[in-house]
């Protein structure tokens, strides 16, 4: 589906939510209302009208975040209901937080009666929402207008992949090989209705074809080009333009800079508050390092972060002062290929190894977290020495911000081979969202609590 249709069908997905939200609120009124319950229910009509309008915001702001309205038109049944199940529980879950704020005392089966029909109401939607759609355009839509410049057999299997790919009428006008196409484009921009132009033409003929795109430019038409003649890779292609330079992007990691936004204010909060909230914890661990072996309190390392970065990364000081050149001599029995890990090492000091069990002794990052070096999510932070020896693959986790947890923190920790490892961070990267970073932090806790899967 072209970008600009998906827009449309994602604001129609949220529109459609907000409406069957009233429905569902006003059914579950009604109904509650009108039962000859022992409890008599009634809500004046400027409370009705603010937990409706939080209603339909929160349920509206949940499908945006769990990316539903993205897919909703090529999603399977299974998902669909397990994301409408979700959103309507978290839904009802933050009607029930707003209203003991505002110390109302909404019915416990107006609540039920809500949180069912809303999920009824969205899963009969959304099992049928590409269907609803093609009916709405071929009903209502006007056909979108397409002329293809390219190989006429080529050109077919490209208007058969638009049709099959989008719930749009998509109605391709006419297909022009490229040495016509000069001459027609023209006669065809005043004889029809032509939206938009796809040269579907080797790279090498682009050049010859500059005349071309200057008319469709002139005429205002959209032009299109299609990219099968480079590498297939998984990377999100856009163009900018910067200053009169235009660039055609490929990147292989996130480029959603609302939600890094939002990802990195939410570094800045949580490091702080968590900062002023663990402050007696680091300084009992502080205390008990001085007072149990030599050397500084802080243990400070060069690490790699975005892109190779270098930085210095803060730790509660967790070995012997030695450490370090003590290390070449125990270089062979790491347990990792790469990365330096030995389950017992002896240079861990006794209250080393608590720290470590708990995670205290990472707890100095959080300072990391709030320079910007680091995030609360994200790939663990590699030395230099240890990335230099990186296979090309393993280099891509450096594509993000490195991170205080991630998911292999959750998925068995330092129990997990090298190789899981870099695979795990890659896949974080490919699929992050805030939803997974909120998931990553809402695991990790419990394991950090119970000191499991840490050496």
């Amino acid at each position: 589906m072209f970008a600009h249709h998906r827009k449309k069908i994602q604001l129609l997905f949220a529109v459609t939510d907000a409406l069957f939200t009233i429905l569902a609120f006003e059914a579950a009124y009604f109904t509650r209302t009108s039962l000859a319950l022992e409890r008599v229910f009634f809500l004046p009509l400027q409370t009705h009208i603010l937990l409706l309008l939080f209603c339909m915001a929160v349920w509206v702001a949940l499908g945006s975040l769990q990316r539903v309205y993205e897919y909703l038109d090529s999603a399977n049944p299974k998902r669909v209901l397990v994301n409408s199940l979700r959103q309507c529980f978290f839904g009802t879950a933050f009607v029930i937080l707003f209203q003991y704020l505002l110390r109302l005392e909404l019915s416990r089966s107006f609540l039920a009666l809500f949180f069912i029909y809303n999920l009824v109401l969205l899963a009969i939607f959304r099992w049928n929402s590409r269907r609803l759609v093609g009916v709405f355009q071929r009903g209502f839509g006007s056909p979108y207008h397409i002329l293809i410049v390219g190989n006429r057999q080529k050109a077919q299997r490209l208007s058969k992949q638009l049709s099959q790919g989008s719930p749009f009428r998509i109605h391709v006008s006419a297909t022009l090989c490229e040495d016509e196409c000069a001459e027609e484009l023209p006669r065809l921009f005043r004889e029809q209705v032509v939206d938009e132009v796809i040269f579907d033409v080797d790279s090498s003929k682009l050049r010859e074809l500059e005349d071309v795109f200057l008319m469709c430019d002139e005429e205002g038409v959209r032009t299109r080009v299609s990219i099968d003649f480079f590498p297939h890779v998984n990377s999100q292609i856009t163009l900018d333009r910067v200053g009169d330079a235009q660039l055609l992007t490929f990147s292989a990691a996130p480029q959603d800079d609302l939600s890094l936004t939002v990802k990195r204010i939410l570094d800045v909060a949580i490091s702080s508050v968590a900062l002023l909230i663990l402050s007696p914890v680091m300084a009992l661990a502080a205390i008990l390092i001085k007072l149990t072996s030599r050397g500084p309190v802080i243990f400070k390392q060069a690490r790699c972060g975005l892109n190779g970065r270098r930085f210095t990364v803060y730790k509660f000081r967790s070995m012997v002062e030695n450490a370090d050149e003590l290390k070449s001599q125990l270089e062979h029995l790491s347990e990792k290929q790469i990365a330096f890990k030995l389950s017992r090492d002896p240079r861990v000091t006794p209250v080393g190894r608590w720290l470590r069990k708990f995670s205290i002794d990472e707890l100095p990052q959080l300072y990391n977290v709030f320079r910007g070096d680091m995030s609360i999510v994200g790939p663990r932070p590699p030395v230099p020495e240890e990335v230099e020896r990186y296979e090309q693959w393993q280099r891509r986790r450096l594509r993000m911000r490195p991170g205080l947890t991630c998911l292999w923190a959750v998925m068995g920790r330092d129990h997990l081979n090298f190789d899981a490892w870099m695979r795990m961070d890659i896949s974080y990267i490919e699929n992050w969202s805030l939803k997974l970073d909120c998931s990553i932090m809402l695991k990790t806790i419990p394991h950090v609590l119970a000191g499991r899967g840490a050496h």
